[in-house]
């Protein structure tokens, strides 16, 4: 079932020159070969990794509950009394030359069977082949246009592409592909390739994913619409300052939860990868600074990797 067809897009492209450095090849034209190699991948090689997977125990959920496991990064486990949703899966250790620097939470072979499977966008660290294709037959793949022929292979029974504000339902679930400031291409030569946010409703409860953003005006039109009760929001990966062109730190993580008006803000997108230049801790000592200050500690629901909690 689809939205009102006037509110269904895709977002405008521009044409892209062809590049004449290596700066063209990223959005925030800020890549600089010496220093995405010593902060983001020699900084990374030197930092002993954490983190040791549990083992977890799923809680046996009464109609109205959800429970949500933080897997690390932007990798979620949404579990319904009917229905488990995996979100952006990522059990890597390794993209390419990125180095994991905490460990997945759990071991996929931990995972309860999956029903469904939301995708925000193609880039590695979020859709990542090699563990999907692990997944025990996950049965519906569901993600923004354009990556459904990257999913061909990966054994969903059935995929489904979505638009910006187009739904997707079934029996008494559906999801929303929402908007997103950032980029959705793989590679070079794939720029028609679709992104966005979720937003997932079931059993009377609304739950909001918002992908890889930067911070962006449709934050408050995403709360208008919806107004989710819990919002998984990335706070990591926004130095050099113009990587907040696409990505989101503590600061307007904050404002967006705001424009959003949820009732919990559940960090997720830092500590997992180094993506970026800032320290690895401190996205999260930021928030914890700012939430102090503007009197949402007790909204700010932090999350340990592999430990299920009940919403």
């Amino acid at each position: 079932m689809a939205a009102p067809p006037s509110h269904v897009h895709r977002p405008v492209r521009s044409r892209r020159k062809l590049p004449r450095s290596l700066k063209d090849l990223t959005p925030t034209r800020a890549f600089s070969p010496r220093s995405f190699f010593r902060e983001m991948v020699w900084k990374a090689w030197l930092t002993r990794r954490t983190g040791q997977p549990k083992r977890p125990v799923f809680p046996r959920l009464e109609r109205g509950q959800l429970a949500l496991t933080w897997i690390g990064h932007a990798s979620f486990l949404v579990q319904f009394p009917d229905l488990n949703v995996l979100i952006d899966p990522n059990f890597a250790n390794w993209l390419f030359l990125l180095k994991r620097v905490k460990r997945a939470g759990l071991k996929l072979a931990h995972l309860p069977p999956i029903d469904l499977v939301l995708l925000t966008h193609a880039h590695f660290d979020h859709f990542h082949k090699p563990t999907l294709r692990r997944l025990p037959h996950p049965r519906l793949g569901v993600m923004p246009w354009g990556m459904g022929e990257l999913a061909q292979d990966l054994g969903f029974e059935r995929i489904i592409e979505l638009e910006w504000w187009e739904t997707f339902q079934r029996g008494n679930w559906k999801v929303t592909l929402t908007p997103g400031k950032h980029w959705g291409a793989r590679t070079l030569h794939d720029e028609h390739r679709g992104y966005g946010g979720f937003i997932l409703e079931h059993d009377g409860r609304r739950i909001y994913h918002a992908g890889d953003s930067g911070y962006f005006d449709g934050f408050k039109e995403i709360g208008a619409r919806f107004k989710p009760e819990i919002a998984l929001l990335p706070i990591g990966a926004y130095l050099p300052e113009s990587f907040r062109n696409v990505h989101m730190g503590p600061e307007e993580a904050v404002k967006a939860f705001r424009d959003l008006g949820s009732r919990w803000f559940v960090p997720m997108h830092y500590g997992t990868f180094k993506l970026s230049f800032e320290h690895l801790d401190e996205p999260p000592r930021l928030l914890r600074q700012i939430a102090r200050h503007d009197g949402l500690t007790d909204r700010v629901k932090w999350l340990e990797e592999g430990v299920p909690v009940v919403f």
